[in-house]
Formats: C-alpha cells, sequence, structure tokens
C-alpha cells in the first residue's frame, strides 16, 4: 500500500474516533498536506507532513506509516511521528492551560437556593403569597375578581 486516503489514514492513526469527523474537520479546511488544504479524498503517502486541528491545538505530524485499519493505540503511534515544533507547542499549551484560573472562581453567584428565591419572591411581591393552591377558584392574592 503506496496512498491512503487523508480521511481514513487520520481514523487509523487515531486522530479522530469516526471517519466521518475526520472528513469533516477536512471539509472545514482543518487538515493540510504539506501546507496545502486537503481534500477528504486526498490520497497521503509516507513522507508527507499533515497538519491539522485537534480541539484548539493545532499539530504537525509526519507521515512514517500507512494502514487502512484502525488498530490499537500502540501500533497507531507508528504510523506518525509529531515534529518537534508541535510537541513544544502542545507542551506550551499545556502549561498555559494549568497556570490559567478555574473558570468557576469567576462566578460570582449562581443559581439561588430556593430560600434566596422565595425571598426574592417575597421582595417583589410575586409568587403564591397566601394562597396554597394553584385552582382557577381561589381569588388572586390582590384581592381583585376574574
Amino acid at each position: 500500500m503506496e496512498r491512503l486516503r487523508i480521511d481514513k489514514w487520520l481514523w487509523a492513526a487515531r486522530f479522530y474516533k469516526t471517519r466521518s469527523l475526520a472528513a469533516d474537520e477536512i471539509g472545514k479546511n482543518r487538515v493540510q498536506i504539506n501546507g496545502e488544504v486537503a481534500k477528504a479524498s486526498r490520497e497521503v503517502k509516507v513522507g508527507d507532513e499533515v497538519t491539522f486541528r485537534q480541539g484548539v491545538a493545532t499539530r504537525t505530524v509526519a507521515v512514517r506509516g500507512l494502514s487502512g485499519m484502525r488498530g490499537p493505540a500502540p501500533v497507531a503511534q507508528q504510523l506518525y511521528e509529531e515534529t518537534p515544533e508541535s510537541l513544544a507547542a502542545q507542551a506550551a499549551a499545556r502549561e498555559q492551560r494549568r497556570l490559567a484560573s478555574e473558570p468557576a472562581l469567576a462566578i460570582e453567584q449562581g443559581r439561588p437556593t430556593k430560600r434566596q428565591r422565595r425571598d426574592l419572591d417575597k421582595a417583589r411581591g410575586t409568587g403564591w403569597g397566601p394562597r396554597w393552591s394553584a385552582s382557577i377558584d381561589d381569588e388572586p392574592p390582590d384581592g381583585t375578581t376574574n
């Protein structure tokens, strides 16, 4: 096997969970082979350099082998070799995420608790008031009639 479709290779090398996900990313012009935007039917061969986005990170790998079957991860890792620049960028992104603040800490208040909601309703004058049911027969709390 000298050549293989890029979507099938990305799937076999375990960069994407399904072949259709790989084809979708290719369709969004997020995959390049040797610096050129690829189509799903584009064939890849040993020695090609493939650049693609995986999440927010951009990865660059050199094709070292071809396989039309998706195998175990250790076998899939033999199909490519990641460039040193790509590894350095991944390490920098990993460090950036580690140093970033926890997003949940930015939230000053979340949803009100049941007690806080009741207090808000009481302050607004809305809510059930003296009524205990939602039947039509009851008078509204403001004393008006229907």
